[in-house]
């Protein structure tokens, strides 16, 4: 009895990858930016899951870059190192010991350990910042909220160079300015930005929620940009889905393919969505 059961897993196992085949064939060659958010990240057995399914999509001829967030980490060393944060307008005041706390955890803790994670399932992972090798340069969104950052050149080449050696990035969202600041910049902005400027086929903004809901609160799986424009202006898209489907808004209209928002702690969710003919989260691209 046990033999069989173990037979039809096997078999299972085997339809599956048998399944996947024109999935696997798709996506050779294609650039996969993934946002993982800092809720995303989940518990230690989450980051491990997505580590290796990440090492197994660079083996299947994909091109991922990860562009990683850490807003949890950020207000936990915050009220640790007793700094209080100012909001402007409901946006983070980031004055300079506050951005050098936010480099200080991006670039160094939670960066690192995602590179660890990705370098013990046998990928070859690299840790960077937007400040390496001008990766992402940027300048003042507003004189008002400090050193937070909008993008507006990058180095794309610097990261198509690296997928040729067989290195996977891992990008904090940090940027330098012109004149040699340091900028804090919103994680899906960056992840967005750094897409659009590798014309990358898809974005995946992996997160805390399933996808866009509609107005019953279900996940609507597919969407075009019109779509997104219509929900959010009927306030059905609203609060922290607003920033995420406006940088999908923009990721496409900078030459990604497609973008997906979908939630981060499933199990193998960035399989799921590009391997499956069900996917998961919510797909927005342009109408056919």
């Amino acid at each position: 009895m046990k033999t069989r059961d173990m037979n039809r897993d096997w078999i299972a196992t085997a339809r599956t990858l048998s399944e996947a085949l024109p999935y696997l064939q798709r996506y050779e060659g294609a650039t996969v930016v993934i946002k993982l958010g800092g809720h995303a990240m989940g518990t230690p057995e989450g980051m491990e899951s997505f580590a290796r399914d990440v090492v197994l999509m660079q083996q299947v001829g994909v091109n991922p870059v990860i562009v990683h967030g850490g807003g949890p980490q950020i207000n936990d060393m915050l009220a640790r190192l007793d700094i209080k944060s100012e909001f402007v307008r409901g946006k983070r005041v980031t004055d300079q010991a506050t951005v050098e706390v936010v480099e200080m955890v991006l670039s160094g803790h939670v960066n690192k350990s995602i590179v660890q994670a990705i370098n013990a399932q046998g990928g070859r992972a690299i840790g960077l910042s937007g400040k390496d090798a001008n990766l992402m340069v940027c300048e003042a969104t507003d004189p008002a909220l400090g050193f937070v950052g909008t993008p507006i050149s990058f180095n794309p080449e610097f990261l198509r160079s690296l997928h040729a050696a067989d290195f996977i990035p891992v990008i904090a969202p940090i940027g330098a300015g012109l004149n040699g600041e340091t900028f804090n910049v919103n994680g899906d902005t960056a992840a967005g930005s750094i897409a659009a400027s590798l014309t990358a086929d898809r974005l995946l903004l992996l997160t805390d929620v399933s996808g866009v809901k509609s107005a019953k609160g279900d996940v609507v799986t597919e969407l075009t940009p019109d779509q997104i424009r219509q929900m959010t202006a009927e306030g059905i898209i609203a609060g922290g889905m607003i920033p995420k489907t406006e940088t999908a808004l923009t990721a496409i209209e900078g030459g990604v393919r497609a973008v997906v928002i979908l939630d981060g702690r499933a199990p193998n969710a960035c399989l799921l969505e590009l391997y499956t003919d069900h996917g998961a989260g919510s797909l927005i691209r342009p109408a056919k």
